[in-house]
């Protein structure tokens, strides 16, 4: 159990940050046009979310 506390448990968690500050990093190379968050158009309207949400 302490092999997993000092070995392992470090190291999945330095893993995790790295690939936390790799994926936010690369918003940087990113057209400009893809950096921003998804449009809300398509044939699902906020009113039938609503209409489903009410139900």
């Amino acid at each position: 159990m302490t092999f997993f506390r000092q070995n392992v448990a470090p190291f999945l968690i330095l893993l995790v940050f790295l690939f936390a500050l790799v994926a936010v990093s690369a918003r940087i190379f990113l057209p400009s046009d893809m950096s921003g968050p998804a449009p809300l158009t398509g044939s699902v309207s906020i009113q039938n979310v609503l209409m489903l949400v009410k139900l």
